[in-house]
């Protein structure tokens, strides 16, 4: 049910699931950490776009069969569904690569907050991001009340978790859950067209670029441009920096190797 393809430097994992709108279930969640490990190690891999097949990007835990685990009291086993969604989250924080979430349609509940956890989104305009929690009786995981109030403020936040509405795709962008728009037609080609771009950029510097920008959110400015410099040191010193110099007197396209 989850699909991982590299292609060039960018490897594309797929929500494969599409006839229950990709929700997850099984070893789904597992498959999906598994997927994103596995590019994490790939040398041959700069990029990892997250994507849905069929017309939703994922429609977040399949409510049946929560909804046996409730009626058989198995919190445990919920327990382990919780566990695997913390630990997705915290990998696509932790891994250097970048990860664009290419939102094709629904993205609701743990759906919604898979989306948030990646490093960028670009959404079609058939897409639609929801908390939707509270329409079951339950509270948001996947990082959600963490992630949510950064990218909007808290009280958009708070009225998209106690309220489980849907926000179409135009409100999406307005409001900062996402930063691009396409037509429906034109996503893959814009997904494709941003990752391949930030591939042939240099590996080092854009590892430091996402850990710095992650960094932020708490850093206060000294520390920041204490961090700042450890980065940019390193980058100096690298292979690719040198490339990049090369490259710009030659006037021709750099050649990064991410050394």
């Amino acid at each position: 049910m989850i699909l991982s393809e590299t292609t060039g430097s960018v490897t594309t994992i797929t929500l494969n699931r599409p006839e229950k709108l990709n929700a997850f279930s099984g070893t789904m969640r597992e498959d999906l950490l598994a997927a994103l490990r596995a590019a994490d190690a790939d040398s041959a891999c700069r990029v990892v776009v997250i994507t849905g097949a069929g017309r939703a990007f994922c429609a977040g835990g399949d409510v049946e069969f929560m909804s046996g685990l409730q009626k058989d009291g198995d919190v445990e086993r919920f327990r382990k569904l919780l566990d695997a969604g913390r630990d997705v989250v915290t990998q696509i924080a932790e891994m250097a690569k970048p990860v664009i979430a290419s939102v094709n349609g629904i993205a609701a509940g743990a759906g919604c907050n898979l989306a948030l956890a990646c490093d960028y989104r670009i959404a079609s305009e058939a897409a639609k991001f929801g908390e939707t929690f509270v329409r079951i009786g339950i509270h948001p995981d996947w990082g959600g009340t963490w992630l949510l109030p950064r990218l909007i403020g808290t009280g958009r936040a708070l009225e998209m978790m106690m309220t489980g509405r849907m926000v179409d795709a135009a409100e999406a962008f307005a409001i900062g859950i996402v930063e691009r728009v396409v037509a429906a037609d034109a996503l893959m080609d814009g997904t494709t067209k941003l990752a391949r771009t930030i591939a042939q950029g240099p590996p080092l510097a854009i590892a430091g670029i996402k850990r710095a920008l992650s960094a932020s959110r708490t850093n206060a400015l000294r520390v920041q441009v204490e961090l700042e410099s450890e980065h940019q040191l390193e980058a100096f010193r690298s292979h690719d920096a040198a490339e990049g110099m090369a490259a710009f007197f030659e006037k021709r396209a750099a050649k990064f190797e991410g050394k």
